[in-house]
């Protein structure tokens, strides 16, 4: 168990997307907002195309995509005594509501980018607990943000497309609200940032997209001595779900993880297809918001299992 120091609230601050976002993790960028430990901080995101795609986009709009400047991240924020080698502990508070979201298809983009090289965009509708995908398929809301890190020691400009171990595009599902994150910190004050902000994901998100919509999301900030080598996280029983109806899975065997996992998505792609009369592409679409990835076996020389889970309750 990482310990805290004890804190106390010192106020809600807030931090918003205008004016206040950048397009790479960088040290050198100075905080726009500074805040004692304790502190609890609303902010208000963009979604991940950074305003590009709304509501009445159509595929078309992708080709306006530019990967040089996806998930513009709002911050930084400075703690207050913040130091490397010690923790950010992020409680994770609330999230706001989502109307719409968007989930794309974009080339050379996911994982079996070889196999969908057109670009296609669906609009999805946000209603209450309820995303209304695909005309019909309706999945529970579950807020999280994808994007959540601090800046890296390294001098210069970083990609926010990869994860690292400060952070940054993990697109962990489960850190909805009462979630707690914890990262190393490698700068003074950390330099904390956030975006990418999801109504809902399977884990893998194997299209490369989840239901990306604009929320805003409450944080609270508090600081730990021990130190770590990778983001850790805590999760109280709500913040992992089980399908009340029952899930379908398929599996991928491979002597290559990455082979394995390709396969498991492949083979649910050919199920909803043979039993939903489902396309190809929005079957992919749907495994990456819907559905679950788990690593089954990693033992048994020379072929590793991969399964994806697809909650049922999506088909009513």
């Amino acid at each position: 168990m990482i310990e805290r120091h004890s804190v106390a609230c010192h106020g809600i601050h807030n931090a918003r997307a205008d004016g206040h976002t950048h397009y790479g993790w960088d040290n050198s960028i100075e905080p726009i907002l500074e805040v004692e430990p304790g502190a609890e901080v609303f902010f208000n995101v963009t979604e991940a195309s950074g305003g590009v795609l709304d509501a009445s986009s159509t595929a078309a709009d992708l080709s306006r995509l530019d990967l040089d400047v996806i998930n513009p991240v709002t911050g930084p924020v400075s703690i207050k005594g913040a130091r490397p080698g010690q923790t950010l502990v992020i409680d994770i508070l609330a999230f706001g509501a989502a109307e719409w979201g968007w989930t794309a298809l974009i080339p050379g983009f996911g994982l079996l980018a070889d196999q969908f090289a057109e670009p296609r965009l669906k609009i999805s509708k946000v209603s209450g607990n309820t995303v209304d995908f695909l005309g019909g398929l309706r999945l529970p809301v579950r807020p999280f943000c994808g994007t959540i890190g601090l800046a890296p020691a390294e001098p210069g400009k970083h990609s926010i497309v990869p994860p690292r171990v400060v952070g940054g595009n993990m697109d962990i599902r489960h850190l909805t609200a009462g979630a707690t994150l914890y990262l190393p910190i490698q700068v003074a004050g950390a330099l904390f940032s956030v975006v990418d902000s999801h109504a809902a994901q399977g884990d893998g998100e194997v299209c490369g997209t989840a239901i990306e919509s604009p929320i805003d999301i409450s944080l609270r900030f508090s600081l730990s001595d021990r130190a770590i080598k990778a983001p850790e996280y805590r999760l109280r029983p709500g913040n992992r779900i089980l399908d009340p109806v029952g899930y379908h899975a398929t599996t991928g065997v491979a002597p290559d993880l990455m082979e394995a996992t390709r396969g498991a998505v492949a083979h649910m792609i050919d199920y909803l297809g043979a039993e939903h009369g489902m396309g190809a592409e929005d079957a992919y679409m749907l495994c990456s918001v819907a559905a679950d990835l788990s690593i089954s076996e990693v033992v048994d020389v020379p072929n590793w299992i991969v399964s994806l889970h697809m909650p049922l309750s999506v088909f009513g």
